[in-house]
């Protein structure tokens, strides 16, 4: 069978043939070649991300926290990005970054030819000189670029690019494409988007930009740490200027507003902050814990929210204040720890100086050396701006009374009045927290000196022994079965077997004398300790803790008669709490920081106050306003809340508390101060604020002999309500309407009905303190009555019993 023509190739001429056979390889070359480039394409594409996906994309966003008066405290996120939609972002925005990145983005399809074309015409001399390469890309491919692939530098990336670019354009608007691009883009300044620059840089939200502000942050997409405006401040000017001159060209500004532009300096910030107002770390960092632990980490950094925390900024920063000038004042009463370091004066010891950490609330603070010292004058140098000054005459005897200060001393000071105070950082530490008592919102937390040297939260993190801070749970269990304020209970020696080594455990009185029968209003004020413990024992500790534990106390408190005298823990922050059902009336708050969160949307999606309102919806017409319902649980009568309340404010006019007695009336609270002066307290309140006060060292060693509650925190409490006042004022407590109210020694008590007839039988005798044959005498009687002898009559003493002797108003009782 004859072969076909074209395949004959032994009829043709060699020329003939090797065409033939030329044609033939290159068809298997081609046929092979399209083979690979389908094998490629389909390695290539497998992973490519489905552009559809941006439809609905979410990149990370900063969830931003703010005090419950709008003030901006801080942000929570992986990046800080605060997403605008594009309807938010101002024209002049828009119009720098088209001019700097894309100016035919709105009339190309995902890749600008021509401007590929240019890019690759300049990178011709970029390579020929040394410069970087310029890419061509466009908005969209910066937005494929960015959002669905990786920052390789490959063929295959910017094929993918393309293809994804186009895909995009397909998909999404140029608005929407703009929109992703404009937040999800990286300005430098750890900012994510120009919202968040605009912020990081400026201080100033989009449309508070000018356009030479608005250019810069269009400088920045190619390399914002090669325009970083504090360490390269002529290129940023530079590449800001250029960016307003594409502006002018494109037509966006005028010739007249690009000079203008050009002329002004660059100004930014020193550094970006998650916030303007810095006194809040502490209840900042307490406010993303419980964010977290209700929300997830990952949606608390990436979501977006909006928090709107209780936080009140003036009296968060009045509690800042107070309690570190109450830490610096025990500093002080302790003695001066010596210089932080020495130096010869040579040269640099300027430099060395001051890398020294300051706490970063004290920004006054400056470090200096010491040159010459004569007594109680002091030359020293300051090592800022090598300014020559004295130390006050009091820093420099009080420094010298200690541990003299000599040549060479590097030390922090404060200029004040052309002098120097002499400074150090505390080492005690404490922390103040504010609650509204009918809400639980706490309006001010500070957890430490300083949240830059310690972040350790004393206020809710710091379990301690609360001393006599405990003590009106006692008297309001009391209070709650058949006491009155004016009940009489013996103050007198008492011991109890069951003490160390066998001994017997003899409570006393922080004064070390008895005074015989009195009021629970009276013991309470004076905080004794054998009348409590007396008390504790004849209402049940079981009792007590019972009590203390519903009123959020603690959850594990042991019916010890010592935990009537705050042998148990609690933290300041659970304790506070507590204190407020004396002033609401009776009701457990639980305590809280957030108020309320939104999603990205602006939908509510937690909401602190759950309380329903079912008429105020309806429309007014003449009719009472709709009430809601009392928050929290009824933990005690109503009258023993204002009881206690009562008695609390003898606490400040009569009783250990009375240096406080300048807040005015109605202004209650307890200190308290434990076993060896290891942590002093004072809880105090008025009708809309409970302050719980704690001062001690991280490690519980002794503050000193005399560090009680009354020496510390009550002066802080002083000082941080001086400033809660103005703003809430004291009223008076709210009366029960069930209570009868009966005059007793002068003061008004309240009872509960029917039980202010026994007021004639309770009013308390005059306080007789007992003498040293008394406490022989009752001791030894209470031994035979454990033992089953005989108690005998005690002999009169042969002295008169000593003077009555009132302890001073600042001892506090110690267990």
């Amino acid at each position: 069978m004859p072969q076909p023509r074209f395949l004959n190739i032994k009829g043709l001429k060699i020329a003939e043939r090797w065409f033939v056979l030329a044609g033939v390889g290159l068809l298997g070359a081609i046929t092979l070649a399209g083979l690979i480039v389908t094998i490629y394409a389909a390695w290539l594409f497998h992973d490519l991300p489905d552009a559809s996906e941006l439809a609905d994309y979410r990149p990370a966003t900063a969830t931003r926290v703010y005090a419950g008066d709008g003030t901006l405290i801080g942000e929570f996120s992986d990046e800080r990005r605060i997403y605008v939609q594009y309807e938010q972002i101002p024209l002049p925005v828009i119009q720098a970054f088209l001019s700097a990145e894309d100016s035919r983005f709105f009339e190309h399809g995902g890749i600008d030819v021509s401007g590929l074309g240019r890019a690759m015409f300049k990178n011709v001399f970029n390579a020929l000189t040394g410069r970087r390469l310029e890419g061509g890309s466009t908005i969209t491919q910066q937005v494929a670029k960015n959002v669905l692939l990786t920052n390789e530098s490959s063929l295959n990336r910017k094929v993918k690019e393309a293809i994804l670019a186009n895909r995009l354009e397909a998909t999404l608007t140029k608005q929407q494409i703009l929109e992703l691009y404009l937040n999800e883009i990286y300005l430098g300044y750890r900012s994510f988007g120009v919202a968040a620059a605009a912020y990081n840089y400026f201080g100033k939200s989009l449309d508070q930009l000018t356009p030479d502000e608005a250019a810069f942050l269009a400088a920045l997409p190619k390399g914002p740490n090669n325009y970083h405006p504090k360490r390269h401040p002529g290129a940023a000017k530079g590449r800001r200027d250029w960016v307003l001159s594409e502006m002018g060209e494109n037509g966006f500004l005028t010739p007249e507003q690009v000079a203008t532009g050009q002329a002004r300096p660059l100004s930014t910030q020193d550094a970006p902050r998650r916030a303007q107002y810095a006194d809040a770390d502490f209840f900042v960092e307490e406010a993303r814990r419980q964010a977290i632990r209700q929300f997830g980490a990952d949606e608390v950094n990436r979501g977006g929210y909006y928090m709107r925390t209780t936080l009140d900024p003036k009296l968060q920063s009045a509690a800042r204040d107070a309690l570190m000038k109450g830490l610096e004042n025990y500093d002080r009463r302790h003695g001066w720890r010596g210089a932080w370091g020495t130096t010869d004066f040579a040269d640099g010891w300027q430099a060395e100086a001051l890398r020294q950490t300051r706490p970063p609330e004290r920004r006054s603070w400056e470090a200096a050396a010491v040159e010459n010292v004569a007594g109680n004058s002091v030359r020293i140098r300051s090592a800022k701006d090598d300014n020559v000054g004295y130390l006050l005459t009091a820093d420099a005897a009080w420094a010298n009374a200690n541990r003299p200060l000599k040549r060479g001393d590097l030390i922090f000071v404060e200029r004040s009045s052309g002098q120097y105070a002499l400074k150090q950082v505390p080492r005690v530490n404490g922390a103040l927290v504010a609650i509204e008592p009918q809400s639980g919102r706490v309006l001010a937390m500070v957890g430490g000196y300083s949240y830059a040297l310690s972040s350790f939260n004393r206020a809710t993190q710091a379990r301690r022994q609360p001393g006599s801070a405990f003590k009106p749970f006692v008297y309001a269990t009391a209070l709650e079965g058949d006491y009155t304020p004016a009940s009489i209970v013996l103050d007198a020696p008492i011991s109890f077997a069951g003490g160390p080594n066998g001994t017997r455990w003899s409570p006393e009185n922080y004064s070390r004398e008895y005074y015989g029968p009195q009021s629970l209003r009276r013991g309470l004020e004076l905080s004794r300790n054998v009348m409590t413990v007396r008390l504790a024992q004849d209402i049940g500790m079981n009792n007590v803790v019972s009590l203390a534990e519903k009123m959020g106390v603690a959850d594990d408190l042991q019916p010890n008669l010592s935990v009537s005298l705050g042998a148990g823990e609690t933290t300041p922050y659970r304790l506070t709490a507590a204190y407020a059902a004396f002033v609401n009336g009776g009701r457990r708050i639980e305590p809280y920081l957030i108020e309320m969160v939104q999603d990205r949307d602006g939908e509510t999606i937690f909401r602190a106050d759950q309380r329903r309102c079912r008429d105020c919806g309806r429309a007014f017409s003449g009719q009472e306003s709709p009430r809601l319902d009392a928050r929290g649980e009824q933990v005690i009568d109503p009258i023993t809340a204002y009881q206690v309340a009562s008695m609390l404010e003898g606490v400040v006019q009569r009783g250990t508390a009375a240096s406080a007695r300048g807040l005015g009336r109605w202004v209650g609270g307890k200190t308290g101060t434990t076993n060896e002066y290891r942590s002093a307290w004072f809880v105090g309140f008025s009708s809309d604020i409970v302050v719980g006060v704690f001062i001690g060292f991280d490690d519980n060693r002794p503050l000193g002999s005399g560090e009680t509650g009354a020496t510390g925190p009550v002066p802080v409490f002083t000082e941080f309500m001086q400033v809660a006042l103005r703003e809430r004022p004291a009223r008076p407590f709210v009366r029960p309407k069930n209570a009868v109210f009966r005059t007793v020694n002068g003061i008004e008590e309240a009872f509960r009905p029917g039980t202010e007839r026994r007021r004639e039988q309770e009013e308390a005798p005059p306080e007789i303190p007992l003498g040293p044959q008394s406490y022989t005498d009752i001791l030894r009687r209470e031994e035979e009555e454990a033992s089953g002898q005989t108690p005998q009559t005690a002999p009169p003493p042969t002295t008169p019993p000593p003077p009555r002797k009132e302890p001073a108003a600042d001892l506090d009782g110690l267990y």
